[in-house]
C-alpha cells in the first residue's frame, strides 16, 4: 500500500471512531400486555401513555412500547408475557385482567412488572405486602372484591321493591376472583333482603345475549354486571342489551353509563392505567419495583344515565342523585 493510501484511509477511521464514540444508547422498551383488544381499550392506552409522561417518558422519542393483545382469549397470555421477556423488555406493564398478573408472574422472576388488578394482591400472592412488596412485582390495585356489595347496595337502593337479582361474571376470569365475587355478593345480598341473587355468566358476546336471555326467564330485577376485561370492553353491546330487556344494571366504570348504561359505581380507569404509566415511568428512572408500595384506588365515583332511568321507566331517588359524581341527562 502506497503511503498516501494508507494516511487516507488513517484519515477516513479517525472520523468514524468519535461518530461510534457519540452514538445514543438503544432507548428502554416497555411490554404492555392486555387481556382485551387495541380498538377498544385506546383511551386506557392513552392513559398509560400519559402516566409515562409525566415521568417525562413519550414514545417514539425516549421509550418504546411493545403491545401484546389477547383479543378477550385470556389462555393467549402466557404465550404473550413470554414472547415480551423474549424481547427483553425493561419493563412489563399488565392490564386490568388478573389473569395477566399471572402471566407475567410465571414469565419472568427478573423483570420488574407493574400489575393492574382487582384481586387482593397479598393474598393472590403477587407481592409480600402492600407497603413492600419484596420481589420484582408492584402496581396498582382496585380491590373489586370489596366495592361489589356496595354496586349491590346501590341498585337496591334504586329498586327498594325488588327481591331477585342476578350478578354476571365471566367463567374464564381468574377463578380466585370469580369465587370472592360470588361470595361477597350472595353475603350482600342477604344483608340487603334480597329473595335471591342468581348467577349468570358470559364470556363470549353469543353468551352476553344468551345471559340476558336467561334474566328475564328468571324475572331478575336488577343486575350487576361483575368487574372484568371483557365486560368493561363490551359496554355499548351491555348497555344496548340491558336497553332492549329493560334490565336495570350497574357496573363497575363509567364508561359504561357514557355508553348508554344505567348506572356505574367504581373507580376510573382510565385514572388506574395513568398510575400504572407513573409506576412503569419510576422504574425505568431506576426505582425497583420492590421498594414501591402497591397503590390502592380509593376514590369511587357514581355515574347515573338520566336519560337510559327514564327509558326504564325509574326515578333516581334524589338521595342519589345527590351522591353522584356524573349525571348524564
Amino acid at each position: 500500500m502506497k503511503r498516501r493510501e494508507f494516511i487516507t484511509l488513517l484519515g477516513g477511521a479517525a472520523v468514524a471512531w468519535p461518530i461510534a464514540v457519540r452514538a445514543e444508547p438503544a432507548m428502554p422498551m416497555v411490554g404492555f400486555l392486555n387481556a382485551a383488544s387495541p380498538d377498544i381499550f385506546a383511551h386506557v392506552v392513552s392513559a398509560f401513555r400519559l402516566g409515562l409522561n409525566e415521568m417525562g417518558f413519550v414514545e417514539g422519542r425516549n421509550v418504546a412500547i411493545e403491545y401484546r393483545w389477547a383479543e378477550n382469549q385470556y389462555d393467549r397470555l402466557p404465550a404473550l408475557a413470554d414472547d415480551l421477556v423474549r424481547r427483553r423488555v425493561n419493563v412489563i406493564a399488565t392490564g386490568s385482567a388478573t389473569l395477566a398478573v399471572v402471566a407475567a408472574k410465571a414469565a419472568t422472576t427478573t423483570i420488574p412488572v407493574v400489575f393492574l388488578t382487582g384481586a387482593d394482591p397479598v393474598k393472590e400472592r403477587f407481592v409480600a405486602s402492600l407497603s413492600r412488596p419484596g420481589g420484582n412485582l408492584t402496581g396498582v390495585t382496585t380491590l373489586n372484591v370489596e366495592i361489589e356489595p356496595k354496586r349491590l347496595e346501590v341498585l337496591r337502593e334504586l329498586l327498594p321493591t325488588t327481591t331477585i337479582m342476578a350478578l354476571l361474571v365471566n367463567p374464564i376470569n381468574y377463578q380466585a376472583v370469580v369465587e370472592s365475587q360470588l361470595r361477597e355478593a350472595q353475603a350482600a345480598a342477604h344483608t340487603l333482603g334480597l329473595q335471591t341473587i342468581h348467577v349468570v355468566e358470559a364470556s363470549t358476546e353469543r353468551d352476553l345475549d344468551s345471559a340476558f336471555s336467561t334474566l328475564i326467564q328468571l324475572r331478575v330485577g336488577g343486575l350487576v354486571i361483575s368487574p372484568d376485561t371483557f365486560f368493561s370492553g363490551k359496554s355499548a353491546e351491555l348497555a344496548a342489551l340491558a336497553s332492549r330487556h329493560a334490565v336495570p344494571t350497574i357496573s363497575q366504570y363509567r364508561e359504561y353509563v357514557r355508553a348508554g348504561g344505567l348506572m356505574s359505581y367504581g373507580v376510573s380507569l382510565t385514572d388506574l392505567y395513568r398510575l400504572v404509566g407513573v409506576y412503569t415511568g419510576r422504574i425505568l428512572k431506576g426505582e425497583q419495583p420492590a421498594d414501591l408500595p402497591v397503590q390502592q384506588a380509593t376514590k369511587l365515583e357514581l355515574a347515573i344515565n338520566l336519560k337510559t332511568a327514564k327509558a326504564l321507566g325509574l326515578e333516581i331517588p334524589p338521595t342519589l342523585l345527590a351522591r353522584a359524581d356524573e349525571v348524564i341527562e
